[in-house]
């Protein structure tokens, strides 16, 4: 009862009713990368991606190895309640998503070597859950920042949904849309593996390498 619960989003009325600014305070500086920690002013020329892939620690520690990621956050999106804190989050009642926040320089790495990224080191069939990870905050997620965000997301999506569905493995349920308000979360998950290395990792996936044609 309680997971299915979980795996379904409440109506906004029934949402958790949050909080008009955030409480916790964040650090100055990414602690693996050494930049800015909140970026809600990204550097010229850089661009913005932002993510829901499951356990939000597991796929921050992703995407601040790739080359070209300037900083990275963990944060909710896509959900009701403002300024929501994590066990907020875990009780199903916000309906966020865990988030990643990525800012890059897209001169060293593109949006589409991004979007292959998330979708070779999750998997994009299962819901409103990763792994073991069951709910609403565990769903599979593209915010595009841009139109062309957008296009190549949507494109990359038809790719890779091809070629799942091809192997029989089932179809993408990834929801694609204009990024929402991102709300950063608390400083003790922000980097949450570096500070705890031997800390959980859900990394479920299909196994399947995005096509080399694409």
């Amino acid at each position: 009862m309680f997971s299915r619960h979980k795996s379904e989003l409440v109506p906004t009325e029934q949402a958790l009713p949050g909080r008009s600014e955030r409480p916790w305070h964040l650090a100055d500086k990414h602690l693996v990368l050494g930049t800015p920690l909140v970026t809600d002013e990204a550097p010229e020329g850089y661009e913005v991606a932002v993510f829901g892939l499951g356990c939000f620690w597991g796929a921050e520690e992703v995407f601040w190895q790739v080359p070209g990621v300037w900083s990275t956050s963990v944060g909710y999106a896509g959900g009701t309640t403002p300024n929501p804190s994590y066990d907020e989050v875990c009780t199903g009642r916000t309906n966020h998503t865990e988030a990643v926040r990525v800012v890059f320089d897209p001169t060293k790495v593109s949006y589409a070597e991004l979007v292959k990224t998330f979708f070779e080191v999750h998997d994009p069939t299962q819901g409103m859950r990763q792994g073991n990870d069951v709910g609403t905050q565990y769903r599979s997620a593209i915010y595009y920042t841009t139109p062309e965000q957008e296009q190549v997301a949507r494109d990359l999506t038809k790719v890779y949904g091809d070629e799942l569905r091809r192997r029989r493995l089932g179809e993408i349920t990834t929801e694609i849309r204009e990024v929402p308000t991102y709300y950063y979360a608390e400083d003790l998950h922000q980097q949450y593996l570096a500070k705890n290395p031997h800390g959980y990792r859900c990394h479920a996936n299909t196994g399947v390498k995005f096509p080399a044609t694409a």
